[in-house]
C-alpha cells in the first residue's frame, strides 16, 4: 500500500463526499450557536442521536425573517463540505425555516393549490361591497390596537354606520372554530332585517404559525359561502393568507378594510352641494340663453316695422319673461329647501346633537357600554356628556334583567 500525504488523502475524501451529497435536507435542533465579527454563523445541529457541524454565510443570513438561537429546531437545505484545516465535514447552509413553519408553509401551498385548481379565488365569485352600508360587522378580537384603529377609521370616515362585534380568538387553539361561529352567527342566526351590510374579518400581523387560523380551509370555505360580502384584513401588507384570498376585498391593513368598508362623508357633502349648484347654474343659463333671444327679437327689421306686430310681442315678451321668473324662483326654492332638509339629516346623525337634548354615553376601558348587563357592581366607568365626562364608580344596578343576550354587542361610536 502507498503511502499518501494527509492532504492528498483528505481531498479523496472531499471529493467523495461532497460528489455524493451535493444536496441535503436535515431537521435538527440549534447548538453551540455563535456568531463573530465576521458575520457568518457558526453552530451544531443536532437530535438525540448524532450532531452535524454547520455553516451559515453571512449573505444567506442577512435574507433571514427570524433570528436563529440555540435550542431552536429548524429545517435546513444545504450541501455537505469537508473543512480539510480542521479534518472534519460540515453543512453549509443555503435556506433554513422554523421546522413548525416548513411543514405550515407546506400544507399553505397545498390548500392554495387545491383551492385554486377548483376556482375559489375566481374574480366571478367575488361580491360587490354596498355604496353606504348602514350596518357593519366585525369579526376580530376584542382588545388590542386592531379594534381601536379600525373604529377609529369608521367614526372619522362614516359616524352614521352602526358597528357591530363578534369578539373572536384571532390565533391558537380554537381560533379557526371562533372565526366560523361569528361568520355563521351573522349569516345566519340573526333575522335577515338584522344582518350586516358587510362583514370585516381582522387581526394584527404575525408569524405563519400565528395567522395559521387564517390559511385553514375550513374558515376560507365559511367566507367563501358568506351570503354577506366579506373584507378580509389578516396581518400587515406583506402578509397573505389564504382567507384574504378567497374574501371578497383584501385590504393591507385593518385600518385599510375600514376605509373601504364605508364612504367618506366629507365627499359625500360636496357631492350634495355640487348636486345642488348643477340644477342652479343649468337654471340660470337657460334664462341667460332666453334673454338674448329676447334681445335679438326686440333689434329685428320685422319686429319694429308693424306697429301691431310690435305691440303683439311685447305683450308675449312681457308673459313669457313673467313665467320665466315664477319658475326661476319656485326652482330656486325648492332647490334650497332640499339643502336645508339635507342639512338637518345629517346634523341629527351627529351623536353630540343627541347629548345636548339630556342623552349621555357609558364607556369603560374596552368601549362603550350599551346594555346594563355590561356592567358590575365595583366597575370603573366614564359618563359621558355634551360638554364633559365624569369617572363613576357601579355601586348597584336597578334592573336585573338588562343583561347582554348574545355574544355581539353594538358599538354606537367608537
Amino acid at each position: 500500500m502507498d503511502t499518501q500525504s494527509i492532504s492528498d488523502l483528505t481531498l479523496q475524501i472531499k471529493n467523495r463526499l461532497e460528489s455524493s451529497f451535493p444536496a441535503v435536507s436535515v431537521k435538527g435542533e440549534i447548538s453551540n450557536y455563535r456568531r463573530p465579527s465576521s458575520g457568518h454563523v457558526y453552530m451544531t445541529l443536532k437530535d438525540d442521536k448524532a450532531q452535524l457541524p454547520a455553516v451559515l454565510w453571512k449573505s444567506t443570513r442577512s435574507r433571514l425573517s427570524f433570528e436563529l438561537r440555540d435550542g431552536l429546531e429548524v429545517v435546513v437545505d444545504g450541501r455537505i463540505e469537508v473543512y480539510p484545516p480542521a479534518g472534519r465535514y460540515q453543512l453549509i447552509c443555503s435556506s433554513i425555516t422554523p421546522a413548525g413553519e416548513g411543514e405550515l408553509q407546506r400544507a399553505f401551498n397545498l390548500l392554495l393549490a387545491r383551492l385554486t385548481a377548483a376556482g375559489y379565488f375566481n374574480a366571478e365569485h367575488k361580491q360587490p361591497l354596498p355604496r353606504i352600508p348602514e350596518h357593519i360587522g366585525l369579526i376580530t378580537s376584542p382588545t388590542g390596537a386592531v379594534i381601536r384603529d379600525m373604529c377609529d377609521v369608521l367614526g372619522r370616515r362614516f359616524p352614521a354606520a352602526r358597528l357591530q362585534l363578534y369578539p373572536v380568538k384571532v390565533q391558537g387553539d380554537g381560533a379557526a372554530e371562533s372565526v366560523i361561529e361569528a361568520i355563521d352567527y351573522f349569516t345566519t342566526r340573526i333575522p335577515a332585517r338584522e344582518r350586516p351590510d358587510v362583514l370585516i374579518v381582522a387581526r394584527g400581523g404575525g408569524s405563519l404559525e400565528d395567522l395559521q387560523a387564517f390559511n385553514e380551509e375550513s374558515v376560507a370555505m365559511a367566507i367563501f359561502h358568506s351570503s354577506i360580502p366579506v373584507i378580509s384584513a389578516i396581518g400587515h401588507e406583506t402578509d397573505v393568507t389564504i382567507a384574504d384570498m378567497v374574501a371578497d376585498v383584501r385590504a393591507g391593513t385593518p385600518s385599510i378594510a375600514a376605509e373601504l368598508a364605508v364612504p367618506d362623508r366629507t365627499d359625500m357633502l360636496e357631492r350634495l352641494e355640487e348636486l345642488t349648484r348643477r340644477p342652479l347654474r343649468s337654471l340660470l343659463s337657460k334664462i341667460e340663453g332666453t334673454e338674448r333671444q329676447i334681445d335679438s327679437l326686440t333689434g329685428s327689421y320685422a319686429f319694429n316695422r308693424p306697429q301691431v306686430l310690435c305691440d303683439r310681442v311685447e305683450e308675449q315678451l312681457e308673459h313669457m319673461v313673467r313665467y320665466m321668473r315664477q319658475s326661476a324662483g319656485m326652482k330656486l326654492r325648492h332647490t334650497d329647501q332640499e339643502l336645508r332638509s339635507a342639512e338637518e339629516k345629517l346634523h341629527l346623525l351627529d351623536y353630540r346633537t343627541i347629548l345636548k337634548r339630556g342623552f349621555t354615553l357609558v364607556r369603560d376601558e374596552n368601549g362603550y357600554i350599551t346594555r346594563g348587563g355590561g356592567l358590575r357592581e365595583g366597575n370603573e366607568a366614564t359618563v359621558v356628556f355634551a360638554d364633559t365626562s365624569v369617572g363613576v364608580t357601579v355601586t348597584g344596578q336597578r334592573n336585573g334583567n338588562d343583561r347582554a343576550d348574545g355574544p355581539a354587542r353594538d358599538l354606537h361610536e367608537c
